[in-house]
């Protein structure tokens, strides 16, 4: 039995591995000359390697591993228990999302026992080429071998047919054979399979687009391909919900979705969230479909992710960090550069922990003291002043765009927001009614910035529209403190019109989400206006229930035009025009910041400064 269990070992070592406690001198020696052996690809070793591997074997009582690379040269030689054996946590340099790890593990069972789950498990989240038992009798003799290999997946079914495809076994495990009799060619199967995971691979313009990550470091890379993971205790259909937005928030961020899993949980694992059944199955997937990268519906905390990370070796991102990079990749003003950094500074620094491979050691403690843990008070330090910094330049954003609503409200031309859950269309709405130019398309979070245009509307009046950045559900509270600056400007307005996808298939909860953020931000009072964006995409059936409904609610197609004038009849109506001007707290005199001269061009030609 083969247990996979991690260690602080990063490269594959030249010496005896596991358990040497008890080994003569001379034992040691016999089993360190293994190492200066070459196993031959046919068959696996020669008739004298397999004796030589089973005499060493009993003559300690232990079971012996060795992990061969594809030359047919030991890489480890490890030394197990009686009934088991442990690898230690072995390199990544080779793996890729279709890669094994060019290493195959033949190890030996000093029972009559072939193969176990636990081996087969093992060879899942190692990615071994291949893994055999040799099992060895009471003499020392060898008997019978059995071996077992990864599978990729077979092609998914077409639409016509008919027949739901049956779930893929993520392995083989052939009949077991006399040790003698061994008939097959270790590197030409793993040849195979790795051609096979090639051919299976997505088209070249689909693996090329990258996904950036949040965290220091992580880099780029065109493994863009993730399986989509919700282990909740919700019921099944708000998890497939949460999926749909996780894969849209995917696609945003330029990750091709490969596959979901779902597992609705009484209490969730608070060292890897999953089981370690889920977790074979998770590998499976990310494996069949070629997935680098695993992505959560929910939350992780800092040892969840880490430990995912371990036992999968792909990288792990929860919801947050996908936020996060949809932000950093969005962002285009400085202003919006220096919130979306500060949002991911406090996502990080918590996280800040566990193993660096510059570091020996940074674990704290009796014997955990020294330059790793220095190094990391150093990094934290780092992320403080930084997070200072930030801050004493998105203050300075504060008062500039408090001092351009202040001159706003001394015009007494009044201001309506844009509000809404993200993708309902409020970058369209502004850019119809204003001819503005701002970024709209299908996409969640295409526009973070706040747009500021004056707009006419019937009975020669003028009044102040804003776009800002869109809401969603659960929106991370790094973002919330983060964006504080660019959602303030909602607390000058005098009329929110919150804008919703009237095509969406959850409708009812986004408007709860929207409603439940401006609660939040203490917004509820302001008078709001509900507008159904995308009409035009309904059938008659289904915009009579709508209207029924919502019946103060406005019905528009802004990319199409439609439903324009009736839109801006009704902010007439709801705007009271001969209201008291109650102008903003004065903003404390300080130098000028650049950004926020910068973001906040808009508000200056709108209004002459005092």
């Amino acid at each position: 039995m083969a247990h996979h269990i991690p260690s602080g070992a990063s490269t594959i070592a030249s010496k005896l591995q596991g358990n040497l406690q008890g080994l003569k001198p001379s034992q040691q020696k016999a089993l360190s000359r293994l190492y200066t052996r070459r196993y031959p690809n046919q068959s696996g070793y020669t008739t004298e390697q397999a004796r030589e591997l089973a005499i060493l074997s009993r003559g300690v009582g232990r079971q012996l591993g060795l992990l061969i690379d594809r030359q047919g040269r030991p890489q480890m030689v490890i030394v197990g228990e009686p009934g088991s054996i442990y690898i230690p946590e072995l390199p990544r340099a080779r793996l890729g999302a279709g890669r094994l790890r060019g290493l195959r593990l033949l190890h030996t069972h000093l029972t009559p026992d072939l193969l176990s789950r636990e081996d087969l498990m093992d060879m899942l989240f190692l990615r071994l080429d291949s893994l055999a038992v040799l099992t060895v009798d009471d003499q020392g003799e060898p008997r019978r071998l059995q071996y077992a290999n990864l599978l990729p997946a077979t092609p998914a079914p077409r639409e016509e047919d008919d027949e739901p495809r049956a779930e893929q076994p993520a392995y083989q495990v052939h009949d077991v054979v006399p040790w003698d009799h061994v008939e097959v060619d270790f590197a030409e199967l793993a040849q195979a399979l790795e051609d096979e995971w090639a051919r299976l691979a997505p088209a070249p313009s689909e693996s090329r687009r990258q996904v950036t990550s949040p965290t220091p470091g992580a880099g780029t890379g065109e493994a863009a391909r993730a399986v989509l993971v919700s282990i909740s205790t919700a019921p099944k259909s708000a998890q497939e919900r949460e999926l749909d937005e996780l894969e849209a928030l995917a696609e945003t961020a330029g990750v091709v979705p490969a596959g979901r899993m779902i597992q609705r949980v009484h209490s969730l694992n608070s060292a890897t969230i999953l089981s370690k059944e889920k977790l074979a199955e998770l590998e499976t997937q990310a494996l069949q479909a070629g997935a680098g990268l695993v992505l959560f519906a929910g939350d992780l905390s800092p040892s969840q992710l880490s430990n995912l990370a371990d036992a999968t070796e792909r990288k792990v991102l929860d919801r947050t960090m996908l936020i996060l990079d949809i932000f950093a990749q969005h962002a285009t003003s400085r202003a919006g550069k220096l919130q979306v950094e500060l949002a991911q500074l406090r996502y990080t620094l918590p996280r800040l922990v566990g193993k660096n491979k510059a570091l020996s050691r940074l674990t704290g403690g009796i014997g955990g003291r020294g330059p790793g843990e220095q190094k990391l008070e150093m990094d934290r330090r780092k992320i403080r002043e930084r997070e200072t910094r930030l801050k004493k330049q998105l203050e300075e954003l504060r008062r500039h765009r408090a001092a351009a609503r202040r001159r706003r409200a001394r015009a007494g031309v009044p201001v309506a927001a844009l509000v809404g859950y993200t993708n309902a269309g409020k970058s369209t709405l502004l850019n119809v009614l204003t001819q503005a130019s701002v970024l709209a398309e299908n996409k969640l979070f295409a526009t973070l910035d706040p747009t500021t245009r004056r707009l006419r509307v019937p009975e020669e009046r003028e009044l102040i529209l804003t776009d800002t950045v869109g809401f969603i559900r659960h929106l991370p509270e790094e973002l919330k403190e983060a964006f504080r600056a660019t959602l303030e400007e909602l607390e000058s307005a005098d009329l929110l019109l919150h804008v919703a996808d009237a095509s969406h298939p959850e409708l009812d909860l986004h408007n709860q989400a929207v409603e439940d953020i401006l609660r939040e931000m203490q917004l509820q009072d302001v008078p709001r206006l509900l507008i159904l964006n995308k009409w035009d995409l309904l059938d008659e059936e289904s915009q009579a229930a709508l209207r029924f409904r919502f019946p103060d609610a406005v019905p528009i197609a802004a990319r199409a035009g439609q439903g324009l004038e009736a839109l801006s009849q009704e902010i007439v109506r709801r705007i009271d025009w001969e209201r008291d001007v109650r102008l903003p707290p004065e903003p404390v005199a300080t130098a000028g910041d650049e950004a926020a001269t910068e973001d906040m061009a808009d508000d200056e030609s709108l209004f002459p400064k005092d």
